[in-house]
C-alpha cells in the first residue's frame, strides 16, 4: 500500500515548502518537488492537496479516556475517543493512567493497556499516575520503566485524600525519575489550600459551579508550580507541568528554568479559548465547564498565547475528560466539589488552535505544528518517528483545508459525551484527509479507518532532541 500527496504546502515546526510526499508501507520514503505518479506502483492512492496544508500528524500529550473520577467514569471508550481524535487531525495520544490510592501500578498499567489494545484507533502511549508509593509500588514503577517502556509518570499536587502525593513520596519519586531518566508530569496546585477553601465556601452555602474557580485561584496554582520546581531543583528530575492556566504560573516555571531546572510547560485548549464566565452560566450549565485548574479571566488568554508564541509554553494538549452533563456533571448540583472535572476537547483542539491562534494572528503555522505535535514528540521520546514530515518518519499526515468554515456543534462530534464544549463558536479550518502510518483513516469529518487500528508507541529518550 502506498500513498502520494501532491501539490500541498508542507508545513512543519521549521519548514514551509511546496513539495510532494510519498509514503510506502507505513513510512515516508520520498519528499520531492514533483513526484510523477506514473512512476509509482499502480495501487498508489494519489491525493491532490492543492490549496491545502500538509501537517505532520498531531499529538495530544494529555488525554483521559478510561477515567474513574468522583464516583463515576468518563463516558468515552477508547474507540470513540480515538476516532474523534483522528477526525480532528490527532494521530497519536498519551493517555493518563489514573489508579486509586490502593491500586498497584502494574495492575493499573495492564488494565489501561488491555483497553487501549482492544479499542484504540490511533497510536497511543501512557503517563502513569503515581498515587501509591510504598515499597511494592516503587518496585513496580522501576519494573514498568525497565521492562515495559513506561517513560513518564504523573503526580497530583491536588485532590486531597484521593490522588495527592505526600512530599516525602514526591521527593523519593523524583529521585527515582532522575536515576531512570524519565519525565514527571504534574498537576500543580496546593491540595491543602484548595480543600480548606472549598470547605469554607460550602459552609457559606456557595455551592454552585461558579464557585469552583474561587476555590482554587491562580495563587494556588503558582504555589504548586513553585513547590514542584523546588523539588526538581533539589533532585535534578525532569518535569513537565500540565494544563497551565495562567501567566503567573508560566512565569514561575520560566524563572525556575533560568535557574537551571529542566522544566517544560503545557497548556490545554480550554484555557486558551474559554474563560470563567462559561462556568458561571445559569441553570447549572456552568457545570459543563468545570475543570481543574479552572477557567480563568479572559486576560489570561493573551498571556498564554504570548507564552506559546515565545515557546515558553511548549505544548498544547486537551486534558480531554468527557463526562455527560446529564447523569454525571449533575451529580454536583448540591456541591460544586462533586462535579466531575473535564471539558471534552479531543476532536476540536486543532481547529480551535488554528482559528483562535493562527487566524487571529497570535501564533504562526510553525508554532501551531510545534506546540500541537513536534514538541510533544521531542519531550516524550517519539521524535522523529512522530511529529515530523521527513524520510523515515511514520506516515502520519494531515491534509488540512484552511478555507473551511462552520461552527462547532455537538452533531459533528464522535465522542460519546452529550454536549460540545464549544457549541456555536466560530471554526475556521478542518482536517480533510488524515493518514495513520500511511493508511487513510479520516475524510472530511468522517472516520474511515479500521477498528482498533492503533498501536502502542515505543518511546526512546536517547534520541530526544531539544528544539
Amino acid at each position: 500500500m502506498s500513498i502520494l500527496i501532491k501539490n500541498g504546502r508542507v508545513i512543519t515546526s521549521t519548514e514551509d515548502r511546496m513539495v510532494d510526499v510519498y509514503a510506502e508501507g507505513e513510512t515516508i520514503t520520498r519528499i520531492e518537488e514533483d513526484i510523477d505518479p506514473s512512476t509509482l506502483p499502480d495501487e498508489t492512492e494519489v491525493i491532490d492537496a492543492r490549496n491545502r496544508y500538509v501537517f505532520p500528524g498531531f499529538i495530544d500529550p494529555h488525554v483521559h479516556i478510561h477515567l474513574p473520577f468522583m464516583g463515576t467514569n468518563a463516558i468515552d471508550d477508547h474507540e470513540s475517543a480515538t476516532r474523534a481524535a483522528l477526525v480532528g487531525g490527532t494521530t497519536s495520544i498519551i493517555e493518563m493512567i489514573c489508579p486509586g490510592p490502593d491500586d498497584e501500578p502494574a495492575a493499573a498499567y495492564k488494565e489501561w493497556k488491555d483497553l487501549a489494545r482492544a479499542g484504540a484507533c490511533c497510536d497511543w502511549s501512557f503517563h502513569l499516575a503515581v498515587v501509591r508509593f510504598d515499597e511494592l509500588a516503587q518496585q513496580q514503577v522501576r519494573d514498568l520503566v525497565e521492562h515495559h517502556g513506561v517513560r513518564s509518570f504523573k503526580i497530583f499536587l491536588a485532590y486531597k485524600g484521593a490522588l495527592d502525593i505526600s512530599d516525602r513520596n514526591l521527593f523519593r519519586l523524583m529521585q527515582l525519575a532522575k536515576e531512570l531518566d524519565i519525565v514527571i508530569t504534574a498537576h500543580c496546585e496546593n491540595a491543602e489550600a484548595v480543600d480548606s477553601m472549598q470547605q469554607a465556601l460550602l459552609a457559606e452555602n456557595k455551592s454552585g459551579p461558579e464557585w469552583h474557580e474561587p476555590s482554587r485561584p491562580r495563587s494556588v496554582e503558582v504555589d504548586g508550580v513553585n513547590h514542584l520546581c523546588t523539588f526538581a531543583e533539589l533532585t535534578g528530575a525532569r518535569i513537565y507541568i500540565v494544563h497551565t492556566s495562567c501567566g503567573d504560573a508560566v512565569a514561575r516555571a520560566m524563572a525556575a528554568r533560568a535557574a537551571g531546572v529542566d522544566v517544560i510547560v503545557e497548556s490545554v485548549v480550554p484555557h486558551l479559548v474559554l474563560d470563567n464566565s462559561w462556568a458561571e452560566r445559569g441553570e447549572f450549565e456552568g457545570a459543563k465547564y468545570v475543570m481543574s485548574p479552572p477557567l480563568r479571566d479572559p486576560e489570561e488568554h493573551d498571556r498564554l498565547w504570548e507564552a506559546i508564541e515565545a515557546r515558553h509554553v511548549a505544548t498544547i494538549g486537551t486534558d480531554h475528560a468527557p463526562f455527560n452533563f446529564k447523569g454525571q456533571k449533575d451529580m454536583g448540583r448540591d456541591a460544586f466539589t462533586k462535579i466531575p472535572n473535564g471539558i471534552p476537547s479531543i476532536q476540536e483542539r486543532i481547529d480551535l488552535v488554528h482559528t483562535y491562534g493562527v487566524c487571529a494572528g497570535r501564533i504562526d503555522l510553525h508554532t501551531m505544528v510545534n506546540s500541537c505535535s513536534t514538541e510533544a514528540a521531542r519531550t516524550f521520546g517519539m521524535y522523529p518517528r512522530k511529529g515530523e514530515i521527513a524520510v523515515g518518519s511514520d506516515a502520519d499526515l494531515v491534509i488540512y483545508d484552511p478555507s473551511h468554515e462552520s461552527p462547532f456543534c455537538e452533531a459533528d462530534g464522535l465522542s460519546q459525551v452529550d454536549y460540545c464544549g464549544y457549541e456555536g463558536m466560530e471554526r475556521r479550518g478542518r482536517a480533510e484527509v488524515v493518514t495513520l502510518r500511511g493508511k487513510v483513516v479520516a475524510r472530511a469529518g468522517q472516520y474511515v479507518g479500521d477498528e482498533a487500528g492503533g498501536r502502542e508507541i515505543q518511546r526512546n529518550f536517547s534520541s530526544r532532541t531539544q528544539s
